[in-house]
């Protein structure tokens, strides 16, 4: 049968109420080419309607594209997805009560697929006790018309863990960069391998289809077995798309450093400007080890890997990404996901199986919201459903975190002046607070297996213990009353030690991190 076809006649495929299982990450690795198929066949027939949609990773550009293309009332009914930021037309269906919504662990949902492909009754993991994922808070639902328990707290020889029941999974939409006749397919020109192979095994033992969009489409026999990632046993249809439709990144048609068909020079890179964002980032750096295995988050964090570049210790770094590459420079923005010069690329799936078991030395991430025991909020904000992502999975297993964000949130300005930190107008927003709205991090649980955990910003730095949230430095020039404690809900415990940050951190020279 001939595999290659219009994405019209690919999309008839996929019948009204199937699970759909699609894959990217931001927007590597999304088939753009058919979601936009899908949207348009929706709007024009009516079908396919009624799909439940399963994602890992976030798949936008908090726009128009990835998965917001299915944001469309009717033609889904239910999504469990790992981050939901990137897609606001789809958790606005959400906010709206319009879709069954759940959001888990994105790592939780990559194993899932593998755990599906298997056979198995679905995914035992430590991964998100004592968050909003588990049963005992919210179980990952986002609304009051997601009624069904899709998670639950079992005991095996004593300890908890979580079960993430499996279902069956329809359709499994993948992208390749080229595929011979038969629908082998290889990803040279990709950023990211992701969880493309998982997904298809998934969806073909669950007696689903797989639909395949790629660059080009080869002569059988052209392609280096070596280098076949998608094998053609498992694909039903494939679908050539337009070139704007299979961007690397959604910030990049392409770039050749992400892949590895190039080696980017680095030295060039511009550095940071003295404000909030390097004072963090600095700090941040601090806590680095050599040739420890790191993990950046995106936001705050990016700025660390610049300064590390900037004071000669970037090529100390080990730097991971949970999509999958190792080494390099993470790229940011619409990018993210993607490395620059990385030094290999593993699918998501063993990424997180690395994660997951406590491969992690550092993991520094962002600070949305922290409350006096020490739980982070980033996954959801009065109606704004931004989701987890890989976020569970990599502060609640990292050997040590450290969150990173301003102070507070939301028209913070500040100057540098004679070594000093002036806060010139002070933020609207209080991220210290005395609950958060949703624990995406657990300090009871980081407290229970005795993780150790800072809390770094720009006039403050604090750590977690088992009396709370410790306030162990304050930056030179900040008043303790007035700038720090006035713009807390919640009384921190004051170090006995107490003492100013280091004063390299505001200076315009480099700090002088590298030593020799």
């Amino acid at each position: 049968m001939k595999k290659t076809m219009s994405s019209y006649d690919a999309i008839t495929l996929i019948k009204d109420g199937d699970t759909v299982a699609i894959g990217g990450f931001v927007g590597s690795g999304h088939p753009e080419e058919l979601t936009i198929e899908i949207n348009k066949s929706f709007a024009q027939s009516g079908s396919p309607n009624n799909l439940t949609l399963v994602y890992s990773a976030g798949q936008g550009d908090s726009k128009d594209k990835g998965l917001n293309r299915l944001g469309v009332e009717g033609l889904v009914s239910k999504v469990i997805g790992g981050h939901w930021g990137l897609s606001p037309k789809l958790s606005n269906l959400a906010i709206e009560n319009k879709i069954q919504a759940y959001n888990l662990p994105q790592g939780v949902i990559s194993n899932l697929y593998r755990d599906i492909a298997s056979g198995k009754p679905g995914t035992i993991t430590h991964v998100g006790l004592k968050t909003f994922v588990d049963p005992r808070i919210d179980g990952g639902k986002l609304n009051d018309i997601t009624k069904e328990d899709i998670v639950k707290v079992i005991e095996i020889d004593n300890k908890e863990y979580l079960f993430y029941k499996a279902f069956p999974v329809n359709v499994a939409l993948i992208r390749a960069t080229y595929a011979d006749e038969s629908g082998n397919a290889t990803m040279e020109k990709e950023a990211v391998t992701l969880d493309v192979l998982s997904m298809a095994q998934a969806a073909k033992n669950s007696g689903g289809i797989v639909i395949l969009q790629v660059e080009k489409v080869v002569s059988n026999g052209t392609l280096d077995p070596r280098k076949v990632k998608i094998p053609g046993i498992l694909v039903d249809a494939i679908v050539i798309s337009k070139p704007e439709n299979h961007m690397q990144t959604y910030g990049e048609q392409y770039n050749p450093s992400y892949n590895g068909e190039i080696r980017m020079a680095v030295d060039d890179i511009p550095g940071l400007k003295l404000d909030e964002r390097k004072i963090i980032s600095r700090r941040a750096a601090m806590e680095l080890i050599p040739n420890a295995v790191t993990n950046l988050g995106i936001g705050v964090p990016e700025g660390i890997s610049m300064v590390a570049n900037e004071e000669g210790i970037g090529s100390d770094m080990k730097l991971t990404l949970e999509s999958g590459p190792i080494g390099g420079i993470p790229a940011g923005g619409l990018s993210f996901g993607a490395a620059i010069n990385p030094e290999m690329i593993l699918d998501q799936t063993s990424q997180f199986d690395f994660y997951d078991g406590g491969g992690l030395d550092v993991a520094f991430l962002g600070l949305a919201q922290c409350d006096e025991s020490g739980n982070i909020n980033v996954s959801k904000f009065g109606p704004k459903i931004a989701g987890c992502g890989g976020f569970i999975n990599i502060t609640q297993n990292s050997k040590k975190v450290v969150f990173c964000g301003a102070f507070t949130a939301g028209g913070l300005k500040i100057e540098v002046q004679d070594g000093k930190l002036n806060i010139i107008k002070e933020g609207k927003f209080n991220k210290f607070i005395k609950t958060v709205e949703q624990i995406t991090f657990s300090g009871e649980y980081a407290v229970d297996v005795s993780q150790p955990v800072l809390y770094i910003t720009e006039r403050a730095v604090f750590e977690l213990s088992r009396k709370g949230v410790v306030l162990t430095e304050i930056a030179p020039g900040i008043d303790l009353e007035k700038d720090i404690l006035a713009h807390m809900d919640f009384m921190p415990v004051i170090s006995s030690n107490l003492k100013f940050m280091d004063e390299r951190i505001f200076e315009e020279k480099i700090m002088g991190l590298k030593v020799s």
